[in-house]
């Protein structure tokens, strides 16, 4: 692997982390906003 292809790789794996922690965020933002559960549970 060259150098540049490690750099695209790392880019991409940082990529998707920041997609799925900034998903939660949101949903973690709108839980209280709405109320409820963060992961979709339904406890009653």
């Amino acid at each position: 692997m060259t150098l540049t292809q490690k750099r695209l790789l790392i880019l991409l794996i940082i990529a998707v982390v920041a997609f799925v922690l900034g998903r939660l965020a949101v949903r973690w933002a709108m839980n209280l906003l709405i109320g409820g559960t963060l992961f979709g549970g339904n406890f009653l």
